[in-house]
This record gives C-alpha cells, structure tokens and sequence, in this order.
C-alpha cells in the first residue's frame, strides 16, 4: 500500500536551490517518488511511498522552521502513483504571474469545509449572503467532477483566470464567491487577486476539494477529482478511481 501526500506551504526562501537539493536527497533516501516544486515563495509537493518512509521524510521536513507548519493531505493506494521522482526550481510553486496575489504579503479569508457544507444546505453564508462557488481549475479537471452548480470557467490554464473571470464580476458583485481546486494552492493566489480586483467578498475553501472530502466527503459534489498522477482520480472517499497500471 502507498500512501500518497499533496502539501504546499508559502513562505520566503532565499536558498531554494539549497532546499531542493536538500529535499531531494531525503526523498531519495526514503524512497519517495513524484514532484517537488520549490520557488523563492515556498514548497509545493506531490509525493508517495510507504507510511513510515512518508512520515519521516515530512519529519525532517518540517525541522526547518520554515516549513513546520507545513500540512499534508493523505490518501492511498494500492500502486504507485508516480514513477520517478523530480524536484525542481521554479519562479513560482503555482505560476499565476499577478504581482497582486502573493500569499506572502497576507493569506485571503478562507472558509472551513463543515461551514461551506452548511452555507449549502441553507443556500446563503452566515451573513445572509448568496454563496457562488468558483472553480479555479482548468475544462479538463472540471470535466471529472465539481461542485453542483459551481461556476467553472471555460481555462485550460490557471494564468487565464484573471480574463475569463472579468466577465462575470458585475453578476458576482453582491455574492459570497468560494474559490476552491485541488488542494488549495491556486485559490492562494486567485482569492487575493479577486479581493484585490473587484470581488469583495471572495474567500477560499480551506484545503481545497481534497480537505473537502477529507472532513466531509461528498456532500454538495458531484463525480471525483482529477490528481495530477496515474491514479487519474479520486472519489469521495479518496479512493483511486480506478487501480494504477
């Protein structure tokens, strides 16, 4: 059995060619594979192996003060997701190219996954706000499944965002919008921008789709979603939606 670990952490690194060589060599000696990114604003990492070899390598991880807060979302299965590993320097952990969108110069308001799951069922936030929900992620990902009645935007990129979003801000003026993806990576950044650019009330699902199911599975979502490995997709549950070759 593999467990598998998606997990990002903005903060500033002034060595990240250093931290790359560094995590590259741990990954190696626990036998890890898949992808990490590293960038001057954080880590962001796609990675499995056995349990243990995964628990140690997020232990010496986080020995660096800079990533002790670091927060790993699991999932498992029964073959190897990835195979071979590759850790890279980048410009940016998740390319956007907005200079108004750094996590770095202050995180957006999030929403907890219990909280969406009841903002929901009642149809308004907590302020008698509608609630949109946005999805950040590209045609291809939404093709897997999203949340009912989430506004998906026709992107193959994230960088496209920005334009195909410009359309619907009068309409979204007046709405709670809760941008979500993956695993939260992209609404860093997305969410900033949208408050920076128009959309007041925009906040973004804490941990993503993945957290979502995590601490509540299904509830308001329909189909799975896509990772970027060859399990393809996960359900609900965070099973495989179907077994790697």
């Amino acid at each position: 059995m593999y467990t598998s670990i998606a997990a990002y952490h903005f903060v500033a690194i002034d060595d990240p060619c250093v931290v790359a060589d560094r995590v590259r060599a741990r990954a190696i000696s626990d036998g890890l594979l898949g992808t990490v990114l590293v960038a001057g604003e954080g880590i962001n990492l796609f990675l499995a192996g056995a349990g243990g070899a995964v628990d140690a390598f997020l232990g010496a991880l986080r020995e660096d003060p800079r990533f002790a807060a670091l927060h790993a979302k699991r999932s498992h299965s029964a073959d190897a997701p990835f195979a071979r590993l590759k850790v890279k320097v980048k410009p940016e952990i998740i390319s956007f190219r907005r200079e108004d969108a750094s996590p770095l110069d202050g995180r957006a308001p999030s929403v907890a996954p219990h909280t969406l799951a009841r903002w929901l069922d009642a149809g308004c936030d907590d302020a008698g706000r509608r609630v949109v929900l946005l999805d950040t992620r590209n045609r291809e990902e939404v093709g897997h499944g999203s949340f009912r009645g989430a506004l998906a935007l026709p992107i193959d990129n994230f960088t496209d965002l920005p334009q195909a979003l410009d359309a619907h801000r009068d309409a979204l003026a007046d709405a709670t919008v809760v941008g979500f993806c993956t695993g939260g990576i992209r609404c860093e950044k997305a969410v900033p921008w949208m408050r920076a650019n128009g959309f007041a009330h925009a906040v973004q699902l804490e941990g993503g789709i993945l957290g979502y199911f995590d601490e509540v599975g299904g509830h308001g979502y329909d189909g799975n979603c896509f990772v970027f490995d060859a399990r393809i997709a996960l359900d609900p549950a965070l099973r495989p939606m179907k077994a790697t070759a």
